[in-house]
């Protein structure tokens, strides 16, 4: 079950809410347990005991080490029993069919794959669960006693499918006391359908143009650019809408989660990108391997390696596939360019052309992100450069603009923050009529776009959700 889908906005969705705001607060943690259960199974029931195992090891390992907190030595077994148990598991479901074929391809084989199905969200709820374990290790968070409490943590339906990455820091006191009111649940709600619009009404469109024009032989290379700023726009739509209805709903119940994306597509570099881009994400791989690895701190080569390491291995936690580890690399690399040989440089020149050189990167990266057979991969690249000899434009390259161009035009104003920063200024500089009408302006527009992205979603089939299955 996704969040734009029917029968979660129309009937889950509502269901859960009316027992939530009825039910006394000591049984909500309950009631939000046995939902997001239900909402897990709905796809593969049999992996919820997959996701209670992972909950079970991490949890006792918590007690355990609290328990033992004098001994190093214990402690120290103990969080390797965490950090191997996960990510056996994570390594498993989601590599072990790459490792057969890379065994197959070099040593001549022909082991049978498992083709296993990747369990729902097992990158995300294992990274919780892990880091749970790292931080009771570090003393940075206390214990949780009751699993129950600790397995509602990790199975909240809001933000287990696809994030953000929630640390039990950040909702470890909400998860025993919140603060749950008509503000909260005014604002969780508008910012919920403000992600449910960028989803069914952006995303999705945008997402048949890239459908389009890449499963096209050839194509020019102003189409072949097309195509990867509809692909990058479909994927920050896509994603940053999710994460927005994650913490829409969380807001609902009462729970604040931490921002996964800030407009990440007026960066000025690709430091600047990964500060803004699936931040839940990078600041994982920062907290828990860059800075543990030595980071910055041990001298230029050992700092060049630490960050080569921790991006091929981003690049891996995407999928099992050699483009991801390629992708990972390609950014890995830029960032040591920009830290140690043109950084400077490049922040001293305008920012307009700052911003170029960024768009340009990101989209080049997400092409070698799509394309996990490199024979499709090179020659999209190709297309996009001119090599295979195709024309620089064409009719094909028109039509798209004509019939897309509203939802691009629609796309790139709201991937740069301008609304807020109008809204900002008329506020502060309104009186209390006109701040009136444009809340009534405002909710009317809400209402308008409810239904038609409701339209959308009875009349039209076309509905993918690309982080599903990471």
């Amino acid at each position: 079950m996704v969040f734009s889908s029917i029968p979660f906005l129309f009937f889950f969705l509502p269901a859960f809410l009316i027992l939530y705001y009825i039910l006394p607060f000591k049984f909500k943690n309950y009631l939000l347990l046995l939902f997001s259960l239900i909402f897990y199974a709905w796809g593969e029931p049999i992996y919820i005991l997959l996701m209670i195992f992972a909950c079970g090891v991490d949890y006792s390992n918590g007690l355990l080490i609290e328990k033992n907190r004098n001994s190093l030595l214990k402690k120290r077994m103990l969080l390797f029993v965490s950090v191997f148990v996960n990510l056996s598991m994570l390594g498993f479901f989601k590599y072990a069919d790459f490792l057969i074929e890379f065994i197959n391809y070099t040593m001549n084989l022909s082991i049978q794959p498992l083709g296993l199905e990747l369990p729902i969200g097992i990158s995300f709820f294992t990274f919780q669960t892990m880091s749970y374990s790292i931080d009771v290790y570090r003393d940075d968070v206390k214990v949780e006693k009751n699993f129950l409490t600790y397995l509602t943590y990790v199975s909240m339906f809001p933000q287990l499918i696809a994030g953000p990455i929630v640390r039990f820091s950040t909702v470890n006191e909400e998860l025993h006391k919140r603060t749950i009111d008509f503000k909260g649940f005014s604002n969780g709600i508008l910012r919920f359908m403000k992600g449910l619009f960028k989803k069914v009404l952006i995303a999705n469109n945008i997402g048949l143009l890239w459908d389009t024009i890449s499963a096209m032989p050839s194509v020019s290379v102003a189409s072949a650019w097309l195509g990867a700023m509809a692909f990058t726009l479909q994927l920050y739509f896509d994603f940053s809408a999710y994460s927005d209805m994650a913490i829409g709903m969380g807001e609902m119940l009462g729970f604040h989660y931490l921002e996964n994306f800030n407009y990440s597509l007026i960066a000025k570099s690709v430091t600047d990108f990964w500060r803004r881009w699936h931040i839940s994400l990078s600041t994982w791989f920062r907290d828990y391997l860059y800075i543990p690895l030595g980071g910055n701190r041990k001298g230029k080569i050992k700092h060049i390696r630490n960050i080569l390491v921790v991006w091929a291995i981003t690049g891996l936690w995407h999928g099992a596939a050699w483009n991801f580890v390629l992708w990972g690399v390609y950014y890995g690399t830029l960032l040591i360019l920009e830290k140690y040989v043109w950084g400077d440089r490049l922040s001293k020149l305008p920012n307009m052309i700052q911003h170029f050189y960024t768009v340009f990167i990101v989209l080049v990266g997400f092409i070698i992100f799509v394309f996990d057979d490199f024979n499709r991969l090179g020659n999209y690249l190709g297309l996009m450069f001119g090599i295979n000899g195709n024309p620089i434009i064409d009719d094909n390259f028109i039509y798209y603009v004509i019939n897309y161009g509203v939802f691009l035009m629609v796309a790139l104003i709201i991937s740069v923050p301008i609304y807020p920063v109008l809204r900002r200024r008329i506020l502060a500089s309104s009186s209390k009529r006109a701040k009136a009408v444009m809340a009534g302006i405002i909710a009317a527009a809400y209402v308008i776009l409810l239904l038609l992205t409701t339209s959308y979603l009875v009349s039209n089939t076309y509905n993918p959700f690309l982080y599903f299955r990471f």
